[in-house]
């Protein structure tokens, strides 16, 4: 158990609540709470969550406005390709 803990239990113990003391304080002194830091890594989650998904929907914006033009173009293209014969082109 020490060696996965870095010490004997009771130490470790000690020295962790030492250390969450002194970090409450500063976190206190910023004017944070565990509230807001959840707060805050759920935004940042979501911001990146949105800028993916942002970014694909750009892309199907575009492909979307470009297809309505290109598909009756190409399918124009394609009857009209259809009765000729290969030997004529």
């Amino acid at each position: 158990m020490e060696r996965f803990l870095g010490g004997s239990p009771l130490s470790v113990a000690l020295r962790l609540a030492l250390i969450s003391i002194v970090v409450g304080v500063v976190m206190s002194a910023l004017g944070l709470s565990p509230q807001d830091l959840i707060f805050r890594l759920r935004a940042i989650v979501q911001k990146l969550y949105d800028l993916g998904f942002g970014s694909i929907e750009w892309i199907l914006q575009y492909l979307m406005l470009g297809a309505v033009v290109v598909i009756p173009i190409w399918l124009i293209a394609r009857l009209f390709s259809v009765g000729r014969d290969k030997k004529d082109v």
